[in-house]
This record gives C-alpha cells, structure tokens and sequence, in this order.
C-alpha cells in the first residue's frame, strides 16, 4: 500500500490543468511531468503543479501511468501511444471519435494487460452514489443539462460536451440496452451542435428525455425519475433530492402509504476520487469503476443522438426544400 505511481499528465487546457493540480497532491502518486502541443501552456502549468514539461516520448518514458486531457480527436492517438508505451491510461470523455477507435483501444489495453479508464467523472460523484442508492429500475427519466456559453469545449458538439454525463448516468441507472434514439438539436454560436434533445427508448421499456445546451442564460442541472417504486426530484446545483416512495421519509397525508423524503448529500471531491480509483486499479488491482465498457456505451450512446439529429435535420431540409418548390410552383400560376 506504500507503492507510488508515477503519473503523466496530456494535455495542459483547463480540465488537464486540474488533472495535474489534483495529482500533484496525491498521498499515491507522483506527478511525472506534463505535455502539451502549446509548449508555453505546458511550461505555465509544469510550474505551477511543481513538475516539469516534458515531449510526449520523454513523458512517456518517465512514468507508468498517464491521464489524457487533450481535446477530443487526440484522445485516441493518444491513448494508442501510451498503450503501446506500456503505459495505463486514464483517458477523458469521449474515449474516442468513433466505436472502431474505442474497440481499438479496449482490444490494445487488454493485450497489454493494462489498465484503461475513461473520465466520466459524474460516475465518481457523490451525486451519483445519492441517485443510485435510491432508484430502483427506473420506468422514465428526464434529464436538463443547461449553461452559458463558452468557447470551451466546443470544439465537439454538446452530445460530446455536456449530454455524454447525463447519457452515462442514464446508461448506469438503466443497465439495458438502447433499442431505439429520436433526437434534434442545432449549432447556434458554433460549428457543431450548441443545443440538442434526444429521446432514448431502452430494451426493458424505460424511456428517457435528455436535453442539453451550452447557449443558455443560467445553469440548470436537474433530473426526475419515475419507478413503480416511487418518484425522484434532483437538483444537482442545489445538491437537492426529493424521493416520494414507500420506504423513506415521513407519511404523506391522503397519500395511501407513500412517504416523502427531501435530502441533501455533501459534495466530495470528484477528480480526487477519479484519480484514486485509477491507481487503486493500478496499484491494487481494485475493478474499473468506469472502464473501456462502459466508456464504449457511452460514445456508441452519445454517436447514436448524432446520427438521429442528422437524420431529422435532412427529413426537415429536405421537406423545406420541397415546400420551396411547390411555392415556387404555385408562384407560377
């Protein structure tokens, strides 16, 4: 238990610059060096994280482990590299651009015997662990994921961005297969997708409603989940949970048994947690919470949304272009 690993960070933006922060505090691991294509960004957070900026092959040569924070399309390149390098890997979301690449990369980590973990952190929260504890097989289940914008980040759509959390979360509490994706959504302040709402109907018959947008005026994070065990209000700003069930809380007057229950869990540190179940992995041989799997199911899910926000913006072109036509037609008598 007094072994340390030594641990590299890829990729020095803001979610690599807190990867390598939170690393170098780590009581089991030692933070080996950082690396970034912008030589300056990896210079500036190398010393504010007390470690040194290295190039990606020196990098890999002095550590056992490496976190991947770089933006989406390196993750993996990236991956691959330090796999081949020998090196575990604990990649961020999405674990990579398409269900090839992920296959790739599971296949690779497990020829090598090594570990593979992908960053969805929300798995690691104590948000999750409140959720869970409390839901049983969920029936339906509508999820809000709202923010401002900002630049960051956009260079993937908000399936990508921000809908991948709520999809994994979803993914989690359901445990079944997708059967079916109904999904629209459109880019507004950049290339790709800035607002997107699916709808995802699962093989055992629960239904869920995802929306989210990075173009909003204020931050919304909420979700409510029906069961035949009862009703679940969360409101993951407030870190607020309202469950209206048979087992918890106190009778509800005229409610034919049911209780209600309003609770509130405290916040823990996510990233910590994150990086703590990747050595342990490592070190200790502990399961992977989140592993190439299940990071696998979440792209397939999120790549699912992309497909069927396409395909509603072609039918709606298409039908567009047609009521253009037939105006035009029209226009002509």
């Amino acid at each position: 238990m007094g072994e340390t690993l030594r641990v590299g960070v890829i990729g020095t933006g803001h979610f690599g610059r807190f990867h390598a922060l939170k690393l170098a505090k780590s009581s089991r691991a030692v933070l080996a060096g950082v690396h970034d294509a912008d030589a300056g960004r990896a210079q500036a957070v190398a010393r504010e994280a007390g470690t040194r900026p290295l190039e990606l092959e020196a990098l890999l040569a002095a550590c056992d482990a490496v976190v991947i924070a770089a933006p989406a399309e390196a993750h993996h390149a990236l991956a691959e590299a330090a796999l081949l390098a020998g090196r575990h890997v604990l990649v961020e979301k999405p674990m990579a651009a398409t269900l090839a690449q992920a296959d790739a990369l599971a296949a690779l980590a497990a020829q090598r015997g090594r570990v593979l973990q992908v960053g969805h952190l929300v798995r690691y929260s104590a948000e999750y662990g409140a959720v869970a504890a409390r839901m049983g097989r969920p029936l339906y289940i509508e999820a809000t994921r709202i923010a401002p914008f900002k630049p960051r980040g956009t260079d993937v759509s908000v399936i990508l961005d921000l809908m991948i959390h709520d999809l994994d979360l979803v993914l989690a509490l359901v445990d079944s297969p997708i059967a079916h994706v109904d999904a629209v959504g459109a880019p507004i302040a950049s290339p790709h997708e800035d607002i997107a709402n699916a709808r995802v109907r699962f093989a055992n018959g629960c239904v869920a409603t995802i929306t989210a947008s990075r173009i909003s005026l204020k931050t919304e994070r909420k979700m409510r989940l029906f069961a035949q065990a009862g009703y679940m209000s969360v409101n993951f700003v407030d870190r607020k949970l309202m469950t209206i069930g048979r087992d918890r809380g106190l009778p509800i007057p005229g409610g034919q048994g049911y209780r209600m229950e309003e609770t509130a869990w405290r916040d823990h540190d996510a990233l910590a947690a994150e990086h703590a179940a990747f050595i342990a992995a490592i070190l200790d041989g502990a399961p992977v919470l989140v592993d190439a799997a299940a990071g696998r199911r979440a792209l397939a899910a999120a790549l699912a949304v992309a497909e069927s926000m396409a395909a509603s913006r072609a039918v709606a072109e298409a039908s567009g272009l047609l009521q253009h036509l037939q105006d035009g037609e029209r226009g002509r008598f």
